[in-house]
């Protein structure tokens, strides 16, 4: 085995699996307050790259700099179907069911609406830093993706001051850790529930903004990346945050190794066999279930 060779997919599989942890820090802060799993994360992620791609080709905004527009606009998008869609199925007392085919409802919907206005073309943005590289010796390494990376850890270190040192975040934990207990001590449950899916939704279109310099956006591209934020968050633990980025590093360093060693075509499914056997083996998760 040649070590460079090695390095450079570990490397890469450790970059890539920043942005997958930041892709599903936003569902697992979602079903750590409201035990769901939001089947239109992935159609969150491509508003976000949408909007990306607008701003660069209608204004020239950077794709780093739309970052500014997209995280609002999903904060809102987010808190509109918590507070109109959701929320009426959790004061009805609904199953938990009705809530996640609630989600994919609103997933489908949003699919089929970017279908409508995008048509089903592949987009993508090509700036002057889209293939741009640093070499280490042997070693190359995608500087978009080196960004990302640094921009994800960044991201997620203000998501745990926001949730460790602020009075919303500490209720957030509450909500998290028991409902009940947090309502009678005070804690509007509804406020913060509504507050929590408009963070999980900002930080989804946050991770669709990094993701358009090195990637495509068209509008089935939800489906792939609900599923890929679903087994990271199973692979770390269902509601744990660190559980999220240890699961997203293992997923790009397994997807890299696949695509190095054995086939392109393959690395998804390898994403998989991993997959089930966590489920199998270590049904907590790598890092087990928490509550932020």
């Amino acid at each position: 085995m040649d070590l460079s060779i090695f390095i450079q997919t570990v490397t890469s599989g450790v970059l890539l699996g920043g942005l997958y942890g930041l892709i599903a820090l936003g569902m697992t802060l979602i079903f750590g307050v409201m035990r769901i799993i939001n089947l239109a994360h992935g159609e969150f992620l491509m508003i976000g790259m949408y909007v990306s791609y607008i701003l660069f080709t209608k204004f020239g905004v950077d794709p780093y700099v739309s970052i500014v527009v997209s995280v609002p606009l999903l904060f809102v998008i987010g808190i509109a179907i918590q507070r109109f869609l959701l929320m009426p199925l959790i004061k009805a007392k609904a199953p938990g069911e009705n809530q996640i085919l609630m989600t994919a409802g609103i997933g489908l919907v949003l699919t089929n609406a970017a279908l409508l206005i995008f048509s089903p073309n592949y987009f993508t943005v090509l700036t002057t830093y889209s293939n741009a590289t640093a070499s280490i010796g042997k070693i190359s390494v995608s500087l978009p993706l080196l960004w990302d990376f640094l921009i994800c850890f960044g991201i997620t270190g203000i998501l745990y001051l926001f949730i460790m040192k602020t009075d919303t975040g500490c209720s957030i934990r509450a909500v998290a850790q028991n409902i009940d207990s947090a309502r009678l001590m005070g804690i509007n449950i509804d406020r913060i529930m509504i507050i929590t899916f408009g963070v999980g939704a900002a930080l989804v279109g946050a991770a669709g903004t990094l993701l358009m310099p090195i990637f495509y956006v068209f509008p089935a591209i939800g489906e792939l990346f609900t599923l890929k934020a679903f087994i990271v968050t199973v692979l770390g633990g269902m509601g744990s945050a660190l559980g999220a980025l240890v699961g997203g590093v293992t997923l790009g360093v397994v997807e890299q190794m696949g695509a190095t060693y054995i086939s392109m075509a393959l690395k998804d499914a390898l994403g998989f066999v991993i997959f089930v056997l966590v489920l199998i083996f270590r049904p907590s998760g790598l890092v087990g279930k928490s509550r932020f």
